[in-house]
């Protein structure tokens, strides 16, 4: 048995976004495994572990609260802050499921240059230090580990020692797709259907799970419906969370975006906006409600790395799915039959998607047993059975000794930001010396700053 020890950023409420609920099922199944579990959190922790513990945390008592654990699994930004989590005694697992220095290119586009470049800058060296501090890697796809594999050789991660041990690399980054879980669920009210303002219980229901971000593309789900009325007068489309359960994470342009489409393509009765987040225990009884369920994306390279965690509970619910080509669940839907994959924007192909299925009760049916099927292969046990098995044994990395420290260093930081002009680096190193402050207080972040500058003066 290890002390396991999860570290995040997020909000543990009734409601809960993907990386919460990643970190919330990823400590039920080490518990499970006999582990001896918790999970600290910079964010909000209102609710009680199942058979782990819970807890909020803070900058100035994060250390003495980690304790002696024998594993430390991280989520987010946290080793530019903490680079001496890869330097104490425990085994630093890197949870890299999310790739968020190319969801910074989307997160941030409607910003000015500057401040794009200095937030593309900042996710890259929290990656880097990552990359030279871990132990262990997760990642949710092939696509990922082949992304991931790439950026540690850049970072000399990839090297006589760690090809030796292990010429494949599992034993240094591993697959970890996100998960669903093992009991089906069992509808216990009706959330949607008869009971959402403007849905009534013989409607067509099309939903989208989550949230509206903007590397999603609701406009073309929107138009789609819009087309598919003719045929379809009853259909309906939800979005099922317009608000994020996270206060940090503010609306972005996409969501004012869909909503203006909605108003211009005079749908106000045919697409509706759960403005607040469902309760996690609570999300079945949308989804169960449901005819379709509906995923759609741009042609970027977010969505080529992507692995969009509201189609886990698509399956989950036996739901057939409407997607955008490109991504990793599209070629699971056109190889196991799960629905309908549209191109790109394609609103026409999308309505008439839409239109087939919901159209045919016989075919729907038979779709949704195949993706019932299909589901079976993401349950939480079986997605985490790497970092279980790790856990049970856990080991340095082959080259741990080669990059001791080195998520001290400033060096892929500067990297990122040489590329910028002179005003730019400045506006990212005021905004950094800024979060610094508050992180770590003045004087830490003065006793920083001076030892940068005699680095480069030396």
């Amino acid at each position: 048995m290890s002390r396991v020890v999860l570290v995040t950023l997020d909000n543990f409420s009734e409601k809960m976004a993907g990386p919460a609920i990643r970190v919330w099922e990823t400590a039920r199944v080490l518990a499970a495994a006999g582990h001896d579990v918790r999970i600290l959190t910079f964010a909000k922790a209102e609710r009680e572990g199942a058979g782990f513990a819970l807890e909020h945390t803070d900058v100035p008592h994060f250390d003495t609260q980690l304790g002696k654990p024998d594993v430390v699994v991280i989520q987010g930004f946290l080793v530019h802050t903490f680079p001496w989590l890869g330097e104490r005694p425990f085994r630093l697992v890197v949870d890299l499921y999310d790739p968020f220095h190319l969801e910074s290119l989307e997160v941030e586009k409607h910003n000015p240059l500057p401040e794009r470049q200095a937030a593309l800058a900042h996710a890259i060296d929290e990656l880097s230090r990552q990359v030279r501090a871990g132990d262990f890697f997760l990642c949710a796809s092939k696509a990922q580990r082949d992304l991931w594999i790439g950026q540690m050789a850049a970072a000399g991660r990839v090297n006589p020692l760690t090809y030796d041990a292990d010429p494949t690399l599992r034993s240094l980054i591993a697959l970890a797709p996100f998960g669903l879980a093992a009991a089906k669920p069992v509808q216990t009210r009706h959330a949607a259907k008869g009971a959402f303002p403007g849905i009534d219980t013989e409607d067509k229901l099309v939903i989208w799970g989550g949230g509206i971000y903007n590397w999603f593309d609701p406009l073309t789900a929107i138009r789609a419906v819009g087309r598919a009325r003719e045929t379809v007068p009853n259909i309906r489309l939800l979005f099922m969370g317009a608000k994020h359960p996270n206060p940090d994470v503010p609306e972005m342009k996409m969501a004012t975006q869909a909503r203006e489409l909605v108003a211009e393509l005079g749908l106000e009765n045919h697409v509706f906006f759960n403005e607040d987040w469902v309760d996690y225990a609570d999300r079945h009884n949308y989804l169960l409600d449901a005819d379709l369920a509906v995923s759609a994306h741009f042609d970027d390279i977010e969505t080529a790395f992507s692995f969009r965690t509201r189609i886990l509970d698509y399956l989950w619910c036996s739901l057939p799915i409407v997607a955008t080509e490109g991504d990793f669940f599209a070629g699971l839907i056109e190889e196991r039959g799960l629905g309908a994959v549209v191109p790109y924007e394609d609103a026409e192909a999308m309505a008439q998607a839409f239109v087939r299925l919901l159209g045919d009760d016989a075919e729907r049916e038979a779709t949704s047993a195949r993706v019932a099927d299909a589901a079976a292969g993401f349950k939480w046990e079986a997605t985490l059975a790497a970092l279980v098995d790790y856990c049970a044994a856990p080991y340095p990395a082959a080259d741990a000794e080669l990059f001791a420290g080195s998520a001290s260093s400033e060096t892929a930081d500067m990297s990122v930001l040489s590329a910028l002009t002179p005003a730019q680096r400045l506006a990212s190193l005021a905004r950094r010396t800024v979060d610094s402050v508050r992180t770590h207080g003045m004087r830490e972040t003065a006793g920083h700053a001076r030892r940068f500058i005699q680095k480069k003066l030396a």
